[in-house]
């Protein structure tokens, strides 16, 4: 199996994940402190991939400039994707209509699903060890978002088979985005993979800091959440020296 067959193969976890939150939301009705504790975790593993694997790699090539616009090419890219999907849920809630699918809020989660496949694309780019570690990370990400899928089509009043076709939908727009990717990035030169990891850094943070937490404090918070965020860049911060 080549190099890059192998990283195709570890695009599948966040994929599994998602579908496992998904099972979990489909079967049960998580609490909002499991959701609270998940995404704390999850934010917490995201930012130790960032810190620990993408920073460094960013420094070793020494071009400020490029740094400079991937970070303001990726911030920027995260807030007009926050404002189309903003605008993309506002209106279906306006022609909201029982027993139907909510398409905008779907098509809202497989942008953001798209992205993250984009984003495990560059953490491969970055290294071997920085898109394992990445994969995990965003399959945390994935199975809160499962369990959200649920919970957003819960209303649809519609049977588990289409649940999980809805699922399986989502997590093919995943392995889309991250083997396009893979394929796009892999072998890249140098000043492209400055501008590259920088850019994946800065959506990163983006998500940890204006999806994941938000989501997290959206219930009533308690130090134990907080502190599984640390709990979360602690491990993944040992297993980044480990590895």
């Amino acid at each position: 199996m080549s190099q890059l067959e192998k990283e195709i193969v570890f695009t599948v976890i966040p994929v599994i994940l998602l579908i496992a939150g998904g099972t979990l939301s489909i079967f049960t009705k998580p609490s909002s402190a499991f959701k609270s504790i998940t995404l704390h975790f999850a934010a917490g593993v995201v930012f130790s991939v960032v810190a620990v694997e993408l920073l460094p790699d960013m420094i070793k090539i020494h071009d400020p400039l490029m740094i400079v616009i991937g970070f303001i090419v990726g911030i920027g890219s995260m807030l007009i994707v926050k404002q189309v999907t903003e605008k993309i849920e506002a209106s279906e809630e306006r022609s909201a209509k029982q027993g139907t699918l909510p398409w905008a809020a779907l098509s809202a989660i497989g942008i953001d699903l798209l992205i993250d496949g984009i984003l495990l694309g560059i953490g491969f780019a970055a290294g071997q060890k920085e898109g394992t570690l990445l994969a995990f990370a965003l399959a945390l990400e994935c199975f809160s978002l499962g369990i959200a899928v649920i919970t957003t089509i819960r209303t649809a009043s519609i049977n588990r088979g289409k649940m999980y076709m809805v699922l399986v939908g989502l997590g093919i727009v995943f392995l889309f985005g991250a083997v396009a990717g893979l394929f796009l990035l892999h072998n890249a030169p140098e000043k492209m993979m400055e501008f590259i990891l920088s850019f994946g850094a800065a959506a990163l943070l983006y998500l940890v800091t204006e999806e994941l937490l938000v989501e997290a404090h959206e219930e009533k918070d308690s130090p134990v959440y907080t502190a599984l965020f640390f709990a979360g860049f602690l491990i993944f911060l040992v297993l980044g020296i480990i590895l």
